[in-house]
């Protein structure tokens, strides 16, 4: 099978599934190793962004999915009724950087340095499926140990953690968030 075909082939698994595949379900899928899948596929969002084609393929952790060209937004929204992202007040992108840049992290730790209750907030990022729960301490009580899911990396378009931008003093992580991923929005 040549590569044409290949990149047929992963197009359809991506627009089928409208949700991240993993890169290790595509490589079985179409019979080559993860190696050579993931650079087929990179070959094949290099070739979109080339064409400046309405869709693209995003990489999340070690996932791949298809969507639209940010580019075209406001297009789509002119003949769709296309829902709005979730406003999210200063507290939760405070209570949300300490997250990402702390993970794993418990709400006692969040309260620490935020210096005020984050019940409500960690709720509501919850909700918004930002955070989860990851497990919990092996310590006395046995608390809830929080951090970012996915779905967090493709709204902020992170491909990874790795590339949330660097904070130069770990101790305010909340205020030099602000300067940093409140900019992406």
């Amino acid at each position: 099978m040549n590569e044409k075909e290949l990149k047929g082939i992963i197009e359809a698994i991506l627009f089928a599934s409208g949700e991240p595949v993993p890169l290790k379900s595509i490589a079985v899928a179409i019979n080559k190793k993860e190696k050579e899948t993931k650079e087929i596929l990179e070959r094949l969002i290099k070739q979109y962004e080339e064409e400046k084609r309405g869709i693209k393929i995003i990489k999340i952790a070690n996932n791949y999915q298809m969507c639209t060209n940010p580019e075209y937004y406001s297009y789509i929204k002119n003949i769709y009724n296309v829902p709005q992202k979730k406003n999210i007040s200063q507290t939760l992108l405070e209570t949300l950087a300490i997250v990402a840049y702390k993970q794993p992290i418990t709400r006692a730790e969040i309260e620490y340095i935020r210096g005020v209750s984050c019940e409500h907030a960690i709720n509501s990022l919850i909700k918004y499926e930002l955070i989860e729960e990851k497990g919990r301490l092996d310590t006395i009580g046995k608390p809830i140990i929080f951090g970012t899911t996915d779905y967090f990396l493709k709204y902020f378009g992170f491909s990874s953690l790795e590339n949330m931008p660097n904070i130069e003093n770990e101790e305010n992580v909340a205020k030099q968030v602000q300067i940093d991923i409140f900019d992406l929005k």
